[in-house]
């Protein structure tokens, strides 16, 4: 019988507008934050449909742009991690009520053979991936703090 996808989402708050933060879940933008992140760009820039792979750890990951739509602060990745898993990435940035930018991010992985099964268990168990994505956060506000330009007193 086949593996049956598994996920997690989880949410982050960034106090930046949507419209600053977004970009950071581009293959580009994810440098700015994401040590060891040196995307391969294979076709494209952001849109659908553009290609990029990675190797992280050892581990080479080809990603597809499936969503890309700015307006909407979405962003969803198809990637083939080789000889591991399938998955899906799906990104959404929203306006906070009281202010800047809530991000979800949901991670759905297939493993592609019995090896790769624990690993996708291991990296989607719930205490592990609210830390990654606290990593992110902390991560993510580095990098915009870093990015915006200097406010200039009047002369």
């Amino acid at each position: 019988m086949p593996t049956q996808p598994r996920s997690r989402t989880d949410t982050f708050h960034l106090d930046a507008p949507r419209a600053r933060v977004f970009p950071l879940f581009t293959a580009q933008g994810e440098r700015e934050w994401a040590p060891g992140w040196d995307p391969k760009i294979l076709s494209g820039d952001v849109e659908r449909g553009s290609a990029f792979e990675t190797c992280r750890n050892g581990q080479r990951t080809t990603w597809i742009v499936v969503d890309y739509r700015p307006a909407a602060g979405r962003a969803s990745y198809a990637r083939l991690a080789q000889g591991s898993h399938i998955g899906l990435v799906d990104v959404v940035c929203t306006d906070h009520e009281g202010g800047g930018t809530q991000v979800s991010v949901a991670y759905t992985l297939t493993p592609l053979n019995d090896a790769a099964a624990a690993g996708v268990e291991d990296f989607l168990e719930p205490r592990k991936y609210a830390g990654m994505m606290e990593e992110w956060r902390a991560a993510t506000a580095a990098a915009l703090a870093r990015l915006t330009p200097p406010v200039r007193a009047p002369a």
